[in-house]
């Protein structure tokens, strides 16, 4: 059997990923702007949807407080054409200014919107708005997800907000901070039931320590990493500069696992645990299965991270 990137994703296929979430962000796409709006402000008020608050003082909201602090001073009008516009993906400076933050600094902008809404400070949903059916139906079911499926939600309705560079011309976003690791001294270090592969002990403990230098080098060169419900990241340069991004803040939390050799040398592993965002602390774990296919060599050739559909998948560590 020859290994490729598309068998390599079909390891553990018997896996239940949590279907719901690309289904329900799409949903939310084909809904109208004001409907799409609204369901942002309930999703912080309704649900109850929080945010810590180290996570709204962190360095990367600096770069959109001088955003935020124009909109605070805009006329109401203005105020309420400018969220009409990120949802809309129109290609204003503002819009393009929040297509250049990166996820955790969209998902404090929009936070910060809402409480200056609360406030009074920016225009709230308008007098007299009545949800479409569509709207209200998706509420419901956003309301029947877990609380990991709400935020992913959450995270990808905000992110996709924002001038669309594939709808126009193209430009370069801001570059990714460098984070300095944890010292080592500092640094946890993973324990899996029934896994204890090196390379697999060493994603972990370098993920949670913010070592991503250390950590895409346990890739090979043209390895891949496939993040939840998006295309593989290929290659270790394009991997590390993932991980600058998005992976910022995040706690990885691995339970048990099984390790099973399969053909040419190489090894499957599948882990599951869950993993704590930087914007919604330690209340809010997303279920997550980690699916590693090592080469010979010992070096990641495809990791795939799933978020799964329910608390029993943390269980389901059958072969496919």
């Amino acid at each position: 059997m020859s290994i490729s990137l598309k068998s390599a994703q079909s390891i553990f296929s018997n896996t239940l990923i949590a279907d719901a979430v690309p289904a329900v962000t799409a949903a939310f796409e084909q809904l109208s702007v004001e409907d799409q709006l609204a369901l942002l402000w309930y999703a912080y008020t309704e649900m109850g949807v929080t945010i810590t608050p180290a996570a709204t003082g962190s360095a990367s909201m600096a770069l959109a407080q001088p955003l935020l602090n124009d909109i605070k001073a805009m006329q109401p009008t203005a105020q309420t054409q400018v969220m009409t516009d990120l949802a809309m993906h129109t290609d204003t400076p503002i819009c393009r200014t929040f297509t250049s933050f990166r996820m955790n600094t969209k998902l404090g902008f929009w936070y910060e919107l809402g409480q200056m809404m609360k406030q009074g400070l920016v225009a709230p949903i308008p007098v007299g708005y009545q949800p479409s059916a569509e709207a209200t139906a998706l509420l419901e079911t956003i309301k029947e997800l877990d609380a990991g499926q709400q935020i992913t939600v959450l995270r990808n309705t905000v992110v996709n907000m924002g001038y669309d560079p594939a709808r126009g011309q193209d430009y370069d976003k801001r570059e990714a901070p460098l984070v300095t690791p944890r010292a080592f001294a500092d640094r946890s270090r993973a324990a899996i039931e029934g896994v204890d592969n090196y390379t697999v002990l060493s994603y972990i403990d370098n993920m949670n320590a913010f070592d991503f230098m250390a950590a895409s080098g346990l890739f090979a060169e043209e390895g891949a990493l496939q993040p939840p419900f998006q295309a593989p990241v290929v290659g270790q340069a394009a991997i590390l500069t993932y991980m600058r991004e998005e992976c910022v803040g995040l706690k990885m939390l691995p339970e048990r696992g099984v390790v099973e050799p399969i053909d040419d040398g190489y090894t499957q592993i599948k882990v599951t645990g869950k993993v704590q965002t930087p914007w919604f602390g330690a209340s809010v774990g997303m279920n997550i299965a980690w699916r590693f296919l090592l080469d010979p060599q010992g070096k990641i050739f495809f990791v795939a991270i799933d978020l799964l559909a329910s608390p029993k998948e943390l269980l389901n560590l059958r072969r496919a």
